[in-house]
């Protein structure tokens, strides 16, 4: 008979466990760190030519750097690193690869499983029917079909707008399935939220339901004790975790996480938003205020968009799927006006960031509004432009973010940005009752998306992201009360405000954004 440990022994013992693996993590990086200052003290101290040469080397490699294609300031920060500590940048650079050390993850090199030919036409038709109605919309959807996202009509599409109702949505329809559940998350913690999903796949995985489940490493790693995993394993659930942190310190492939949020049943229904699988997110303990979140579910055949795409990432990860790609399509349509279009991203398109051009496409194709709720803003220059072109033009930019944010340094960047954005009639909003967590962007009334994309050089270069493209959609309406209500519940940055912030403050905002790729 085995003796089941207390909940708090558990607990503490899983604590110590993530504690020290973290604790290996920073000592061999802190190892590496050493080795290299040590390195440069050296050269330094005696050998004054050498020195002078890794300063000429530097400066060449600066210049390369600049000279690559991809995002400016995420550029700026190598280049400010190598050129004021040459050694320490150059093997720094050398080691972790200045960003392009992602293509060498333990992802299988496969291709986007090929659509049929005539859901290819059906995809170019529907882009023509869009150019039809919304002219304004049709070039988005062609470029993103182009890079092999299709565009759905046949669909149903609800806005759920706090986390709460986008995890009872998904629990419930859980419930309901028949052949398949597959999930994608970036935090799975233990909990309440935890127990009643386990209950869910525990028992469908008893009804013979497929069942398989991805979550990010890091992002769990201080909050899902193994056991409770294993546990999923042994009553038949397949469960792969992403990107192990303790498996590349070498390489800080921790940089590279699965901040994905992808729920797919039966083929018919898919989930994507910002909510993870935690209690937080459900309001079911509070953090940071009211935790506000959101999410959408997806009837008929945009289902697929995002079913395949977590097929795609499961066979990356050495996953097997049981039958052919086609049992796992929608077997209903719904009715439903509008289109809706899959979006994925990944560091492994560098320098390409679908997920930025998408964001960059809808502000600068706006013609009266455009509202944006973020809980983190990280931004270069070409976002910076658009948000500004926009407000100088006379579009209604509103841009919502927190009130009580969760990461302190980086909402001093987002800080920065505040003085530019709102000389260029850009109108910031914080959201006085807590955290704004949802990724949200509304252009016009007629197209939105919602995801997993921050507004950040995270989201944009170093996550695996994903979201849902509305045109012309009921839901678009919902997202827009949603956002008009959280308006009512939020503080404007007036200049009076963005000057009475203390002026060291203002520095290390400017300073640490210098740093924000790396935030």
């Amino acid at each position: 008979m085995t003796v089941r440990k207390p909940k708090i022994q558990q607990r503490t013992e899983r604590r110590i466990s993530a504690a020290l693996r973290l604790v290996l993590v920073a000592v061999l990086l802190a190892a590496q760190l050493s080795l290299v200052f040590l390195l440069s003290l050296l050269l330094k101290q005696r050998a004054a030519l050498a020195y002078t040469i890794l300063e000429v080397l530097a400066f060449a490699y600066a210049v390369y750097i600049w000279t690559k294609p991809g995002t400016t300031s995420y550029k700026v920060g190598w280049i400010f690193l190598i050129l004021f500590l040459p050694v320490v940048g150059l093997i720094l650079y050398w080691l972790w690869n200045g960003g392009c050390q992602s293509k060498r993850l333990d992802l299988k090199k496969l291709p986007l499983p090929q659509e049929p030919a005539y859901k290819l036409e059906e995809s170019r038709l529907n882009i023509e029917k869009l150019r039809q109605t919304t002219p304004q919309w049709a070039g988005m959807a062609s470029y993103l079909n182009c890079k092999g996202f299709s565009l759905y009509r046949n669909t149903r599409a609800t806005y759920l707008q706090t986390g709460q109702k986008f995890l009872e949505d998904m629990l419930d329809a859980m419930e309901r399935a028949e052949r398949f559940i597959f999930l994608e998350y970036f935090i799975m913690a233990e909990g309440e939220l935890w127990d009643r999903l386990t209950d869910v796949l525990r028992r469908k995985s008893g009804q013979g339901v497929e069942i398989k489940l991805i979550f990010d490493d890091f992002g769990s790693m201080m909050r899902m004790p193994a056991e409770k995993v294993e546990a999923l394993r042994r009553a038949g659930v397949e469960v792969i975790v992403f990107n192990p942190v303790h498996h590349y310190v070498n390489r800080l492939y921790f940089n590279y996480r699965d901040h994905r949020k992808i729920t797919c049943i039966d083929g018919d229904i898919a989930y994507t938003g910002g909510a993870n699988i935690a209690d937080e997110y459900a309001d079911i303990i509070q953090r940071f205020g009211y935790w506000k979140d959101c999410g959408v579910r997806l009837e008929g055949e945009g289902a697929w968009g995002l079913t395949r795409e977590f097929i795609f990432m499961w066979e990356r990860l050495g996953g097997e799927m049981h039958s052919e790609h086609d049992y796992y399509r929608p077997m209903h349509h719904a009715l439903s006006d509008g289109f809706c279009q899959t979006v994925v991203d990944g560091p492994d398109n560098n320098p390409d960031a679908t997920a930025e051009d998408v964001f960059l496409q809808m502000i600068s194709r706006a013609r009266q509004t455009v509202y944006i709720t973020t809980p983190y803003l990280a931004i270069d220059e070409s976002m910076i432009k658009a948000l500004c072109l926009a407000g100088d033009s006379g579009v209604d930019v509103r841009l919502m973010m927190p009130g009580i944010p969760d990461h302190k340094f980086a909402y001093q960047v987002a800080q920065s940005y505040f003085p530019e954005l709102t000389e260029h009639g850009v109108k910031i909003y914080t959201y006085t009752p807590g955290l704004i967590h949802g990724k949200t962007v509304m252009v016009d009334r007629e197209a939105a998306f919602i995801g997993s994309v921050n507004m950040d050089f995270r989201s944009f270069q170093l996550h695996f992201e994903c979201g849902e493209i509305l045109y012309r959609m009921p839901a678009i309406e919902s997202l827009l009360e949603d956002m008009d209500q959280i308006l009512q519940q939020s503080e404007r940055v007036t200049p009076e405000r963005i000057k009475a912030r203390p002026w060291y403050l203002r520095v290390a905002g400017d300073v640490l954004r210098l740093f924000a790729m790396w935030m």
